[in-house]
C-alpha cells in the first residue's frame, strides 16, 4: 500500500548504477503495478524538472505537478487517450480534465499552454490534490524506498543524490525508455483516440505550441539581435525563441535557457549545442536578467543558479549531442574585422 502514504523516507543515500538500473527495469517491467499511467508521467515530469530542484535537491509539487498536469491534459484531452488499463473505466486524473474540460467547454483542439494562467493554476491544484493520495508512493515503494524523500503535507520531494546524478548522466536514454513504456500502455488500452504514430505524440507531449510569451520577455533586453550572430532582425516573422541546450534533452522551457535568435541560426543550430563560447555569454546574459526583479521572481529563475547550466551543458555532450555548432556569419564577421586591421 505504499501509494497511499502521505510521507516517506528514503532509506539509503548511496546506490550504484547497478542498482538504480535494477529499480528503473522493475518501474518498466510487468513486476510492477502500472494500472495506469501515472509511474510513467511522474518520470517524465521528474526528469523535465531536473533542473529545478534547490541545492537541497528539493523539488516542489508546484513545479513536478505543472510538467505532470500539461502532459495529461495534452494526452487525455488533445489526443483523446485513455489513461487506466480497463476500458470503459477513466484514471482519477484523467476524469478531472474531463470535468473541467466539460465545464469550460474547451475544444479537444486546446493544448495546455493555450489554456489561461488561471485555468492552468485550477487544473494544477486539482491534479496535485488527487495525485498526492495515488502517485507519491507508488514509484517510492517500486524503489525499495529509495528514489526520494516525500512529504505531501509539505508538498516537496528530496531527490536521492545518487539519483540525481545517474538521471542526469542517463537523462536521454531513461526519457526514450519512459516514452516508449508509455507508448506501449496507451497503444494497448486505446482502441479509440488518437493513436496514429503514438511515440511521437508521447515524445512531444510536453512541447509548447508557441514560445511566444518568452520572446516577449527576452525581445527588449535583445534589441531584436540574434544571441548567436549579433545580426539585427528586422522582420518579427524571423525571428525565433531557441533552446540553448536543446529541447530533445531538456524537454522543458525555462527561460534562462531561451534565446533571441535569427533565423539563420536557428535552422542551422537545430537540434546541436553552440560552442562554448556561448555558455558563457547566457551565463552573462542571465546574471543581467536577474537583476530585474520581475523575472526574478519566476519559478525557473527563483532556482537557477549558473552552476546548472554549465551541468546541463556537459551532461548533453555525455548523453550524445557532441555535434558542436558554430554560427557561420559571426566567423565571417570575425574574418572581415582581422582584415580591416
Amino acid at each position: 500500500m505504499s501509494h497511499k502514504l502521505q510521507v516517506g523516507e528514503m532509506k539509503v543515500e548511496y546506490l550504484t548504477d547497478k542498482e538504480i538500473w535494477g529499480h528503473f527495469n522493475y518501474i518498466f517491467s510487468p513486476k510492477s503495478k502500472n494500472s495506469t499511467t501515472y509511474k510513467f508521467v511522474l518520470i517524465k515530469s521528474i526528469l523535465e524538472n531536473l533542473y529545478n530542484v534547490n541545492e537541497k535537491l528539493e523539488l516542489t509539487y508546484d513545479l513536478l505537478y505543472s510538467s505532470f498536469s500539461k502532459i495529461y491534459w495534452n494526452l487525455v484531452i488533445h489526443h483523446n487517450l485513455n489513461q487506466i488499463n480497463m476500458i470503459g473505466k477513466k484514471a482519477e486524473v484523467q476524469k478531472i480534465l474531463l470535468v473541467i474540460q466539460d465545464k469550460y467547454m474547451i475544444p479537444n483542439t486546446y493544448v495546455f499552454d493555450k489554456l489561461s494562467d488561471e485555468l492552468q493554476i485550477e487544473i494544477i491544484t486539482m491534479v496535485k490534490k488527487k495525485a498526492k493520495l495515488n502517485v507519491m508512493g507508488a514509484i517510492y515503494g517500486d524503489t525499495d524506498s529509495t528514489i526520494y524523500d516525500f512529504d505531501n503535507k509539505k508538498e516537496t520531494i528530496k531527490i536521492n543524490p545518487s539519483y540525481y546524478s545517474f538521471m542526469q548522466r542517463f537523462q536521454k536514454v531513461l526519457t526514450y525508455l519512459t516514452n516508449y513504456h508509455l507508448a506501449l500502455f496507451l497503444e494497448k488500452f486505446n482502441q479509440k483516440g488518437d493513436i496514429t504514430n503514438l511515440l511521437m505524440k508521447v515524445e512531444n507531449v510536453s512541447k509548447r505550441s508557441s514560445l511566444n510569451e518568452f520572446y516577449l520577455l527576452l525581445s527588449s533586453f535583445y534589441n531584436d539581435k540574434c544571441f548567436y550572430c549579433g545580426k539585427e532582425i528586422k522582420k518579427k516573422g524571423s525571428i525565433h525563441v531557441d533552446h540553448f541546450i536543446p529541447w530533445s534533452f531538456v524537454q522543458t522551457d525555462q527561460l534562462w535557457n531561451l534565446v533571441i535568435s535569427c533565423s539563420s541560426c536557428n535552422l542551422a543550430k537545430n537540434d546541436k549545442l553552440a560552442v562554448e563560447q556561448y555558455l558563457d555569454s547566457l551565463i552573462d546574459r542571465n546574471l543581467e536578467l536577474t537583476k530585474d526583479l520581475l523575472v526574478n521572481q519566476r519559478l525557473d529563475m527563483k532556482v537557477y543558479t549558473a552552476k546548472k547550466l554549465i551541468e546541463l551543458y556537459n551532461y548533453s555532450k555525455e548523453n550524445g549531442f557532441t555535434d558542436i555548432w558554430t554560427p557561420q556569419k559571426k566567423i565571417q564577421l570575425q574574418l572581415e574585422k582581422l582584415k580591416e586591421k
